[in-house]
């Protein structure tokens, strides 16, 4: 019957991804493999409607095996991912910022670059906007990466020696990546959350071009907006920043005191124990 076709095809797709798990913790990469591909052929026939879809699993598992297993290329993990893409839109940028992901682990950062500005040209109706925090992600990513080409470059200039910024295209390459990397690192690190790279290279840029009005702003706010979750990290930033302005004992000493507060065995907490000693309090 029907029902009992139903039931006897869940007891065995269960069974499968029963299988497949045994074989992921053990690292059994090719069993998991063999077990994977079974999976996938029996949902020609699935016609059921569960919360987490088949081919999130198939992506979730593919993904895991595909990233251990000892014969498999990038060649297939790009391929394998770029058929994940297709097979839901409610997923299609998480599953292209995890590619993003595998392509700078293994070096390829054009390919990152270009898999990141695809996304962000990605639109589907209603989607684009409950996907609003991923697409944000990808932004900040690219920015991140402009970021990195942007140091590139400046390194290139300083190597030049004392005559410095002869190379007028090189300078100007530079400063498009500067535009690009800033309006999107400032833009996600408005949104309450741990950002710490992001900070670190959006700092790096304001510093460079001597804005320091707005480097000590944003990392004030990092350190202590209430909406922000604490973050030991927030604080370092803060008081390396002002270190490197030459600030007062005062100031040095108010950003380490909330530090010590979260983190009392930190190792900064050597220069403010000295700094405390000195002070007249």
């Amino acid at each position: 019957s029907s029902n009992e076709h139903k039931l006897n095809f869940k007891k065995s797709k269960e069974a499968c991804l029963s299988y497949i798990q045994d074989a992921l913790l053990q690292k059994q990469w090719k069993r998991a493999a063999e077990f994977l591909t079974c999976y996938v052929e029996s949902l020609e026939k699935d016609y059921s409607r569960e919360h987490i879809g088949p081919s999130e699993m198939i992506w979730r598992i593919g993904t895991e095996i595909l990233w251990h297993h000892s014969q498999s290329s990038m060649k297939e993990f790009n391929c394998f991912m770029e058929q994940m893409k297709t097979l839901g839109v409610k997923r299609y940028l998480k599953v292209c910022l995890e590619h993003v992901f595998h392509l700078l682990c293994n070096g390829q950062i054009d390919e990152a670059y270009q898999n990141l500005s695809l996304a962000e040209s990605w639109r589907f109706g209603e989607q684009t906007a409950i996907q609003d925090k991923e697409m944000k992600l990808i932004q900040a990513y690219r920015g991140l990466l402009d970021y990195c080409s942007w140091s590139k470059q400046k390194n290139i200039l300083l190597e030049h020696g004392e005559d410095g910024f002869a190379d007028l295209a090189v300078e100007q390459e530079m400063h498009g990546y500067f535009r690009k990397a800033a309006v999107n690192l400032k833009e996600i690190i408005k949104i309450p959350g741990v950002w710490d790279i992001f900070v670190k290279c959006y700092v790096d840029l304001l510093e460079f071009y001597g804005d320091h009005n707005e480097a000590h702003q944003v990392l004030n706010e990092y350190a202590y907006n209430s909406k922000f979750p604490a973050n030991p990290n927030a604080h370092v930033y803060l008081y390396q920043f002002l270190k490197r302005q030459g600030e007062s004992k005062k100031s040095l000493i108010s950003a380490l005191k909330i530090l010590h507060d979260i983190v009392p065995s930190h190792e900064l907490m050597i220069d403010f124990n000295t700094m405390l000693q000195k002070s007249s309090k």
